[in-house]
């Protein structure tokens, strides 16, 4: 999985997320049940997750919205 967002604007996570899956690409959002431990403060990020085959098509397709995406990995080598 790539992690292509972290923050803490739930509406920001829900729209990029929404915009994904209606372009057939798999999100997965961590970090969600942390507002237990923070008392529901929204102070720690959550986190938007794709498969990384799909990543850089999702990064493109969030940079066209003006999202700005976590830089990508480190290629391995």
């Amino acid at each position: 999985m790539n992690e292509l967002l972290r923050t803490n604007d739930i509406v920001l996570l829900s729209y990029a997320e929404a915009v994904l899956e209606d372009h057939g690409i798999e999100t997965v959002v961590l970090d969600t049940h942390m507002s237990v431990v923070e008392g529901s403060l929204g102070v720690l990020p959550r986190r938007l997750m794709v498969p990384d085959e799909q990543a850089p098509r999702a990064r493109g397709i969030l940079e066209d919205l003006d999202i700005q995406c976590r830089a990508a990995p480190a290629q391995r080598g």
